[in-house]
């Protein structure tokens, strides 16, 4: 079986995903500013660390922004 690297099973210990509970903590806005800010942070490392996974892991958190501000 291959392991997601993108939302790995860490990410769901006690069968809540990390970014649910960001989400359900935070405001709109400051969920925003953390998906925004995970874009940018591995855009900008994916030269320099994980390549094609940093940029799957940015476009992870582009698609969930979009999708909030679609809601």
């Amino acid at each position: 079986m291959k392991k997601d690297k993108i939302n790995p099973d860490h990410y769901k210990v006690g069968g809540l995903e990390v970014i649910d509970i960001m989400k359900a903590k935070l405001s709109p806005t400051q969920f925003a500013g953390f998906c925004k800010g995970n874009v940018v942070k591995y855009v900008l490392r994916a030269d320099h660390k994980g390549k094609v996974e940093d940029l799957k892991k940015a476009k992870w958190y582009l698609e969930k922004l979009i999708s909030e501000v679609e809601k």
